[in-house]
């Protein structure tokens, strides 16, 4: 089992040392959360709140994710960072790839790239993509940030997005892991067809084993369940050595944890040596015991 701390809409300071402080205590990756905008009106709901809030949102920091990555790569060497989730279908593909194999390279590998699509209408509006068949945008976009990010010629010729055979410099060693994220039939199917891992999103812990249930028969649907696949999941079992255990046995590869509520309106006011504190004993209780 490996663990991943996650820390989102806090000082952004704090993120070099957090991600200094985690590697040193033993966690194999850390979250970074992503965002474009915050709409002064909207209709959306959060998809991951009980009330569908969307409030907590404002005025939180969010640096940009792929720059927070390589900052906080540049002053550790072996933590990897996973983006939970990058709002995939927002950007151009090409240039997430350019990123993405950019960050990987510098990091030396240490790049699990989560996607997802953005539940808000208005980054779609403001970024001047169509919010109609954005599931099937988000495939073609994830076979060509794969393609690209694997070195040599691609080139790719779909529904939405026409390459001809191009290539990009440099490369990781490696090809990036691309978790898939989301809850929805559709996001499970693209995690069990075309992703290397799925990210789970949090919510009901109760529902987590359909959903893993599903997920296993979509990858056995599809042809895939041989395929190596990170499964990483939000759960109260996290938090202790027996429940760790638990997940591992319904095939959780990875577990997220984090130590304090991020649906709260308002500036985060816990200071950053509590936040460390928190990491650290964690570690010390759960980690240690279970590596």
């Amino acid at each position: 089992m490996r663990f991943t701390y996650a820390e989102a809409m806090t000082d952004p300071s704090y993120y070099l040392p957090l991600a200094r402080a985690a590697e040193a205590a033993g966690y194999a990756s850390m979250s970074v959360a992503d965002s474009l905008v915050y709409p002064r009106e909207s209709d959306a709901r959060y998809p991951y709140t009980a009330d569908g809030d969307r409030e907590f949102l404002e005025d939180k920091s969010f640096i940009e994710t792929f720059v927070l990555i390589a900052a906080m790569g540049a002053v550790t060497s072996t933590i990897r960072f996973t983006p939970f989730v990058l709002k995939l279908t927002v950007r151009p593909p090409v240039l997430v790839a350019k990123q993405a194999a950019s960050v990987a390279w510098l990091t030396g590998g240490r790049l699990g790239l989560g996607v997802g699509l953005s539940p808000w209408p208005e980054d779609y509006a403001v970024t001047g993509v169509p919010w109609a068949r954005r599931g099937r945008r988000m495939d073609e976009a994830i076979e060509i940030v794969r393609g690209l990010t694997r070195g040599g010629y691609f080139e790719y010729h779909g529904e939405f997005y026409d390459l001809p055979p191009v290539k990009m410099s440099p490369v990781p060693a490696e090809p990036v892991p691309i978790l898939v994220g989301g809850h929805s039939e559709g996001a499970l199917r693209r995690a069990a067809r075309l992703g290397d891992g799925w990210m789970h999103g949090g919510g009901d812990p109760a529902e987590l084993d359909a959903l893993l249930a599903r997920l296993a028969a979509l990858r056995a649907e599809e042809g895939t369940a041989d395929r190596p696949f990170e499964i990483h999941v939000i759960s109260p079992d996290a938090y202790s050595v027996d429940g760790v255990k638990r997940l591992a046995d319904k095939g959780v590869t990875d577990v997220i944890v984090g130590f304090r509520r991020p649906y709260v309106k308002g500036p985060d006011t816990e200071p950053l040596s509590r936040k460390i504190e928190h990491l650290e004993r964690f570690a010390e209780a759960v980690i240690a015991k279970v590596a």
